[in-house]
């Protein structure tokens, strides 16, 4: 596996500008009573290192950030947050630090929704401030920003749901307790034409208006070979995503 801490500071002068470093961002925040705290570290981890593996040669995995921007988890025991700025300023720090280096490759592979807007800023700072080429990707798009969530979630399985519940039993199921899952979806979202989670128009939430537990979808039917299936295909298209990101210009 091509970790890029394992390289000493010369081979790291040595890399090229067209190698490719590959950040996993998780969270550790509340994913209801059934899941662990590192969800969201877990999956983007997993996903980032097998997608580096199978991607060929060129990419570089960086250590996975497992503290991120997890506030609308805030509430809740166990969440371990820090604020926007704090996470804008030290991917601005990883950068200007990566900037050292020949890499002008920077890949963001974000396993926590709440990052992606924030990421997306980040994306642009960082081109904007040391040239690099930055890309954002996740295993998996999120429902709330467009994604596709089973049908008896009404597209509104957003956090420690089916799928996710499912992946992470195929990853870690001795941390998943499904005797404990509970469906927990906001079915009053339904009678909104245009607001909504990938709707037109977006609003701001956090886990717990839709109820005490802080699940948003319906666990209760996830399975291991489910998230075999989810798992595997999120890493073929992150590993595409990464060949592509290789050979990308703008114009």
């Amino acid at each position: 596996m091509p970790q890029f801490i394992e390289l000493t500071g010369p081979e790291s002068a040595e890399l090229s500008a067209s190698s490719v470093a590959v950040l996993p961002l998780g969270a550790i925040e509340q994913h209801g009573p059934h899941l662990p705290l590192s969800t969201d570290f877990t999956v983007a981890s997993a996903t980032a290192e097998a997608a580096v593996a199978v991607a060929g040669d060129g990419f570089w995995l960086l250590p996975a950030l497992p503290f991120t921007k997890s506030d609308e988890h805030a509430w809740s025991s166990g969440t371990i947050w820090l604020s926007w700025d704090t996470v804008m300023r030290m991917l601005v720090d990883i950068g200007n630090s990566l900037a050292a280096s020949p890499v002008r490759r920077l890949v963001f592979v974000n396993g926590h929704g709440g990052n992606s807007a924030l990421l997306q800023v980040a994306c642009r700072e960082l081109r904007r401030r040391f040239g690099f080429h930055t890309f954002l990707m996740h295993p998996g798009v999120p429902a709330d920003q467009g994604g596709v969530s089973p049908a008896g979630e009404l597209g509104m399985g957003v956090h420690g749901g089916l799928t996710e519940t499912s992946v992470m039993l195929h990853l870690r199921p001795d941390l998943v307790h499904l005797d404990r899952a509970v469906r927990s979806v906001p079915e009053a979202l339904t009678a909104y034409e245009y607001i909504g989670f990938g709707k037109q128009v977006s609003f701001g939430w956090l886990s717990d208006d839709f109820g005490t537990d802080g699940t948003i979808g319906d666990p209760t039917g996830a399975n291991a070979e489910l998230g075999k299936q989810l798992f595997e295909a999120g890493v073929e298209k992150c590993a595409a995503a990464l060949r592509e990101v290789a050979r990308f210009e703008v114009g």
